[in-house]
């Protein structure tokens, strides 16, 4: 069995809410499975001097049109950018970090959950009771959720996971690792395609 592709994501991501919409299936064509990393882009824009696109003067009307055009192309209907966006998504975050240590097969479930209550639904991810609420809905113990974000371990557990994604060279969200080959966007996934067919180019 070929390693697991390593497919790092944000919450607060409309390029990573595309990606995490496509990646199984696009795993699963190759015989991949994926691993998915929540992490934080917080600490990436700060060591890297940058910021979300939507905010960046000249980029960020063209970010917005793409954005639903992106969506339009792909068939992902609903889309919109939320009224509080961008968000810290700390809280989503921790609960999936929590999850893949104690209960892994309701991380894909939570995931798609929490992207799509953001990304579709205009509700508000960063606040905890809300996520611990979007958690429960896709199957996970509400309570124990939302105490997990609180939990020591599970702080130090993302934080750990978001260091070592910057240490891998992740910038941004999505970002996919295939056997050490890395690639940043929703637009390299036909790239992701012909490598996994051909075993690289």
């Amino acid at each position: 069995m070929s390693a697991p592709i390593d497919f790092y994501f944000d919450f607060s991501s409309p390029y990573g809410f595309f990606a995490s919409e496509r990646i199984d299936a696009l795993a699963a064509r190759h015989g991949r499975t994926v691993n998915w990393r929540p992490m934080l882009l917080g600490p990436v824009f700060k060591l890297a001097g940058t910021a979300p696109l939507t905010s960046v003067p000249l980029k960020g009307e063209y970010s917005r049109r793409d954005l639903a055009r992106t969506a339009r192309l792909h068939a992902i209907e609903g889309f919109r950018l939320p009224t509080r966006f961008p968000v810290a998504t700390q809280a989503p975050a921790r609960i999936v970090t929590w999850l893949k240590a104690t209960q892994p097969q309701l991380v894909v479930p939570v995931c798609h959950a929490v992207y799509r209550a953001y990304f579709l639904a205009d509700r508000d991810i960063a606040d905890a009771d809300t996520a611990a609420t979007i958690a429960g809905e896709a199957g996970a113990d509400r309570a124990a959720a939302r105490a997990a974000m609180d939990d020591p371990q599970v702080k130090d557990a993302l934080r750990r996971e978001v260091d070592g994604a910057i240490a891998r060279g992740v910038f941004g969200s999505p970002f996919v690792i295939v056997d050490d080959e890395p690639f940043w966007g929703f637009d390299h996934f036909e790239q992701i395609d012909r490598w996994l067919a051909t075993g690289g180019f």
